[in-house]
């Protein structure tokens, strides 16, 4: 059996020593695993087997060089690569794409995205909303933790939302299930064996910073076979008879449904199956693999040719049940060597986007499937001439939609002459979140679930279902 890890909750962040004592006693390998899966009953749409997954492009994807070229821009602002023609007439896209051309019919390319907030990390792309909102309860919950709410259950056998992101993301909690508290926490499964991902210094700082109990094991105690562990949890129900009895709180029942769904992944395998790569078909994984190319320059910080199988990784978890799967390709913040680091970036994403699509496609998949591509921004369209790079651009971005039963084959919106402002059909973060909701059968913008002191929080303020796929 795999050993995994992921974002553990402290003791002294919301976790009781009651709770401390009830994971321990159940004989669990983590307590973060409890946790994690705090998660309540079905609320209404629980049976829906609908499912997203969000990639997101770290560091803030160059609209200029992936899905928005302006070949008549000067030589300064429309760089070194040329176009190529897609399966959509007079639709052309970067050269370095050719897998995601022929195949453009399956995707929704979005080259107005706006409403940025500047921010390095990926919040706005898990909520819409901004880092800040509602920070003094906790901030807004991304989309997987309002799933997790919504259409979790303790008897499932995968955790509603899994958090696969690396670097800024990670480091900076990006998919944060804010005010809903740990309950609703993604499980994070390290990844640091299965794909090499060098933090930049200052980020190797912060995440030093948040502790070392980033690791949660999904090993049964070796002294605990699974027989003790239905007794000790028998046992444990039968002590918590007496206690119950004097819980006003109904803290004893949450217990209860929290260890409830822990046990049902650790004894069913079917989630730690999904992890082990080394069960996927030798084929299934080359077809996920990029190709080496020896001339091509990778920046220490940028993701090596097996990342595509991340892509595969997060199709075995859907199949496996999780709902919301959240993934990240690095590094997109070229502010040097835009040129020969997009030539390193680029195949990985259009490869891993060609495997994903078509394989999701092949296993009749695909509508119940959402999928986003995006970043945290664009980049700027004049090109550093000291650095060769581009810099931060929260004025408009590109964003990939694809699966859902979404109507794709299409582009939407449009930017100026060099790519620095939408000049028609603006799309923002909030939009793309209400269609991905839609996608999931649920209506955001008249959806409420409550805050720590009782109010109803609509699920989103602004943003409406995008008529153009919806």
């Amino acid at each position: 059996m795999i050993t995994l890890a992921g974002n553990s909750v402290r003791r002294g962040n919301g976790v009781t020593r009651r709770s401390a004592m009830l994971a321990g006693a159940t004989g669990l390998a983590g307590l973060s695993l409890v946790d994690v899966l705090r998660a309540e009953a079905a609320a209404g749409t629980g049976s829906s087997r609908k499912s997203v997954i969000n990639i997101h492009l770290d560091g803030g994807p160059p609209q200029l060089d992936t899905i928005d070229m302006k070949m008549s821009a000067p030589s300064e602002i429309r760089g070194e690569f040329f176009p190529v023609q897609t399966a959509l007439p007079g639709f052309e896209i970067c050269e370095l794409m050719p897998r995601v051309a022929s195949i453009a019919d399956r995707f929704a390319f979005i080259r107005s995205l706006v409403g940025s907030a500047g921010r390095h990390d990926g919040f706005q792309c898990q909520s819409g909303f901004l880092y800040k909102d509602l920070e003094s309860m906790g901030g807004r919950p991304a989309m997987g933790s309002v799933v997790s709410k919504l259409q979790g259950a303790a008897d499932d056998d995968a955790p509603p939302f899994v958090d696969l992101m690396q670097g800024r993301p990670l480091v900076r909690n990006s998919a944060r299930p804010g005010f809903l508290g740990p309950a609703h926490k993604p499980f994070r499964p390290d990844l640091s064996e299965m794909f090499h991902r060098q933090l930049e210094k200052g980020m190797q700082g912060e995440l030093n910073r948040l502790g070392n109990d980033h690791v949660m094991s999904m090993k049964l105690n070796e002294k605990l076979s699974l027989e003790r562990l239905e007794s000790r949890r028998g046992l444990l129900g039968e002590l918590d008879q007496i206690r119950r009895k004097v819980d006003a709180s109904g803290m004893m029942d949450a217990m209860d449904s929290f260890n409830q769904q822990a046990v049902s992944i650790l004894t069913s395998g079917r989630f730690a199956e999904a992890l082990d790569l080394s069960r996927e078909d030798t084929r299934m994984l080359n077809r996920y693999t990029g190709q080496v190319v020896s001339d091509v320059f990778q920046f220490a910080t940028a993701e090596g040719v097996e990342a595509p199988r991340k892509f595969l990784l997060a199709r075995r978890l859907i199949e496996a049940g999780v709902r919301c799967v959240s993934v990240s390709i690095s590094d997109f913040d070229t502010h040097s060597s835009n040129f020969p680091r997009m030539r390193a970036l680029l195949p990985i994403v259009d490869h891993g986007l060609h495997a994903l699509v078509t394989d999701l496609e092949e296993r009749g998949m695909l509508d119940d499937v959402s999928i986003v591509v995006w970043g945290e921004f664009g980049r700027t369209p004049r090109i550093d001439p000291e650095t060769g790079g581009r810099h931060h651009w929260p004025r408009v971005g590109p964003a990939i939609l694809a699966g859902g039963g979404m109507k794709t084959g299409q582009v939407i919106g449009s930017t100026d002459r060099t790519a620095s402002s939408a000049i028609s059909r603006p799309v923002h973060y909030k939009d793309v979140m209400a269609t991905l909701f839609n996608r999931l059968g649920i209506d955001a913008r008249n959806t409420t679930i409550s805050d720590p002191q009782g109010r109803p929080q609509y699920l989103l303020d602004e943003g409406e279902p995008m008529p153009e796929v919806v």
